[in-house]
């Protein structure tokens, strides 16, 4: 049975810096030995990430962020549990992971109303029918996007909504997609969990893994991929990095990887950015990955 270590960072963007605004990313994940406490590494975990959207009518979405990461952990846990009942159908797992963020978000409005500062200031700045829309259905105010990968034995679940990218890298350093594109995510429009039938728009896949398990599991916030000038670049970082850990250790890169992501927003994007990496122990410890992609192109390399 493979074992896995997670790690993971995630930054304000300079421009956020620029205009002191908060990082409206978020990450998240656990990691569970067989048999033991939760740990850095182990057989089973899950992993998510999530990009609030930071637009005038998104007023709390840094909270809605963190939500979302909640709410998809809270998911992989119950897929792992309920694995030896058979198969969990895709649709409870696209529903599951919508209905646990809208109860976070509707505890929290219960908490705390949206105040009359904050849709004033989605007033002014997208306008009174952007703060009427607001006012009326206030889950708006936490939009956000969510990325979850999670394994337990020979199992993976795949799930996305919204922008960013997950990634999977093979022992050969060879990178695919596990779900399939949409193509409504182009020139910054996505898809959210505050979006009306908001679970209609999850991409979701349980795969079974055996030889074809990967090296490394890559889930990152559009914010990475923006900062490269072609795509190719950002297909890059997942071989780079599996070949950086094999030559310079897990422990290495996990201190090296919120500088890269700095510099990666500074020269690129300006976006938060997030990147989280689940790795295969016995793969990271293989030689050098062989790949045939071109090298990157971003305005700072990834290491």
């Amino acid at each position: 049975m493979a074992r896995w270590h997670i790690l993971g960072a995630s930054v304000r963007g300079a421009a956020h810096r620029r205009r002191g605004l908060p990082n409206q990313d978020a990450i998240g994940w656990w990691v569970t030995p067989a048999g033991e406490s939760e740990g850095p590494s182990g057989t089973a975990f899950a992993l998510a990430i999530a990009d609030g959207h930071g637009s005038a009518k998104c007023v709390r979405s840094a909270t809605g962020a963190r939500f979302a990461v909640e709410a998809a952990l809270d998911l992989a846990r119950h897929w792992v549990c309920r694995l030896e009942d058979g198969p969990t159908s895709l649709d409870s797992l696209a529903q599951g992971i919508v209905e646990r963020w809208q109860a976070r978000v509707a505890a929290d409005l219960e908490a705390a109303a949206l105040t009359p500062g904050e849709l004033e200031l989605v007033a002014q700045e997208d306008g009174p029918a952007a703060g009427r829309l607001v006012a009326a259905s206030p889950q708006i105010a936490y939009g956000a996007t969510v990325l979850l990968a999670a394994v337990a034995g020979d199992q993976a679940l795949y799930l996305q909504l919204g922008d960013g990218d997950l990634l999977v890298v093979d022992d050969r350093g060879r990178v695919s997609r596990p779900l399939a594109p949409d193509a409504r995510l182009f020139a910054g429009e996505t898809t959210s969990l505050c979006g009306p039938d908001a679970w209609r728009d999850v991409r979701v896949a349980c795969r079974p893994l055996g030889a074809a398990t990967p090296a490394l599991i890559l889930l990152s916030t559009d914010g990475y991929a923006n900062s490269f000038r072609e795509p190719v670049g950002f297909l890059r970082v997942g071989p780079d990095l599996l070949e950086t850990i094999r030559a310079e250790g897990i422990d290495a890169v996990g201190a090296s990887l919120e500088r890269w992501l700095e510099e990666t927003s500074q020269w690129g994007s300006g976006d938060d950015v997030t990147l989280g990496l689940a790795c295969r122990l016995d793969a990271v410890s293989l030689a050098p990955a062989s790949t045939e992609a071109t090298p990157a192109e971003a305005g700072s390399p990834p290491g």
